[in-house]
């Protein structure tokens, strides 16, 4: 999640060009792509199993205050409230309900992003003890309604809490309930960033049936592998779901900018306010015609990007988005099956094989397949799990290839051995918590939030 840092003293757009010479400008030599992770954790108060508000002695300001006061964090406030914390080039970030959310640094490679990922889940197991806290690494929320959820004090969740359910039916319960885990990669070339975004695209269903963990909702199994990518079917159609013009023989950076210019706003900020008046605006509009005496400058459109919400990102580099949350050692393989995958050509072509031949309606379908089924949803009579294990295989033999010397003993293929796992199982991770709530936990709380801990 942003941290909100642009200012109506960034450059004026003069024209579409500029918005496509941005992402011209963001082009890296192969030398220097890095790899970042994202992830948002849901806390509970151990003593009850209620939501972790945002203000009270077990809190998100309690975690807050303690990581300001012994390890240096600085705040990022929002008037007199604190919405986040940075250090060293790590954000710790609130979504709207209060999942903590570690995006960070821009790493060299999967073994110092686990690391990182290691340090932090440590750090806040540690607070968590302390302070009567428990995080869960899961996609959804197991147990509270919405409105038992405690909404962060932020005026950009305030617009989007007012806009969205005038799109779609489910935006506040992605908001206040859901949880993910995504990776982030460069890219070297606009015929580089076509392959890796339409790669992308193309087998992102069959990473969202790995990671499908989101079928426990209000204390009760509701029949879908994950409720979280069931939910995002009815956030936003104008901002959410496949893009898939992608595919057009005519797809680059234009393309995409033009679809990011024709998406209305959420808001802009002016003398370091929210405007929320502004939202339903199509970019667009705004660019041609201002709004209230001002022009669209870059620091506006570098926010608008991010509350564009599709499976696959772009924004100077390239998010996928589509997995839920899970335990520690699946979030660290996220960004090495993603790294295997886009950061070797020959791994890159391979995936796109997997893909290609599907359909609108066929990539529409899976998509919500895998979010009912997980890796027992089908496409042209292959099963997602079948699909999985191609895919993890190109994805390993990518990480070979991407070491020097093509040596298997000094990759990072290794952290993909929990997706190794759950495909061995056979069984997304959702689909084994249900059965295990509904079978050995009888519906006992205490025993899913230990199966579920981060």
């Amino acid at each position: 999640m942003s941290l909100d840092k642009g200012s109506e003293q960034a450059p004026e757009i003069t024209g579409v060009d500029m918005l496509v010479e941005s992402f011209q400008r963001a082009e890296k030599p192969e030398e220097k792509f890095r790899v970042g992770m994202e992830h948002e954790k849901i806390g509970l108060i151990a003593a009850d199993l209620t939501p972790l508000p945002y203000s009270g002695p077990a809190s998100i300001e309690s975690v807050f205050r303690v990581l300001v006061e012994r390890l240096g964090f600085e705040r990022f406030k929002e008037g007199d409230d604190t919405i986040a914390l940075v250090k060293e080039g790590t954000s710790v970030s609130l979504e709207p309900g209060g999942q903590l959310e570690l995006s960070g640094a821009i790493l060299k490679d999967i073994f110092a992003t686990c690391s990182e990922l290691t340090e932090h889940r440590d750090l806040t197991r540690e607070l968590g003890d302390e302070l009567g806290i428990l995080w869960l690494g899961v996609g959804h929320r197991p147990f509270a309604t919405k409105e038992q959820v405690q909404w962060v004090p932020k005026t950009r969740y305030r617009i989007m809490r007012t806009y969205l359910p005038t799109r779609g039916s489910m935006g506040v319960d992605m908001m206040l309930q859901t949880g993910t885990v995504q990776s982030n990669f460069d890219y070297a070339s606009e015929e580089d960033f076509v392959r890796k975004v339409r790669t992308a695209t193309a087998v992102t269903s069959i990473v969202s049936a790995i990671y499908a963990n989101a079928a426990i909702v209000e204390g009760k199994t509701v029949g879908w592998t994950s409720w979280r990518q069931r939910i995002w079917r009815d956030v936003d159609p104008d901002r959410s779901g496949l893009l898939h013009f992608v595919f057009d023989p005519d797809f680059g950076y234009r393309r995409y900018v033009e679809w990011a210019l024709g998406v209305p706003m959420f808001f802009i900020r002016r003398s370091g306010y929210y405007v929320g008046e502004i939202a339903g605006t199509p970019f667009r509009t705004f660019l041609q015609r201002g709004w209230d005496g001002t022009r669209a400058t870059m620091a506006d459109w570098n926010d608008h990007l991010t509350t564009l919400f599709p499976e696959v990102r772009a924004k100077g580099y390239i998010e996928v988005r589509g997995a839920d949350c899970c335990d520690k050692d699946l979030n660290c393989a996220h960004p090495a099956l993603w790294k295997g995958i886009l950061y070797d050509r020959e791994a890159c072509d391979a995936a796109w094989e997997l893909g290609r031949h599907w359909t609108r309606d066929e990539r529409e379908t899976l998509l919500v397949d895998v979010a009912r089924h997980g890796l027992d949803a089908t496409v042209r009579g292959r099963s997602v799990l079948d699909l999985a294990r191609e895919l993890l295989a190109i994805a390993s033999a990518g990480l070979v290839r991407q070491m020097p010397g093509n040596h298997p003993d000094t990759t990072e293929a290794p952290f993909l051995d929990p997706i190794g796992a759950v495909l061995e199982r056979g069984k997304s991770p959702g689909r084994v918590a249900a059965d295990l709530w509904d079978g050995e936990f009888a519906h006992d709380k205490h025993r899913l939030v230990e199966h579920y801990r981060f």
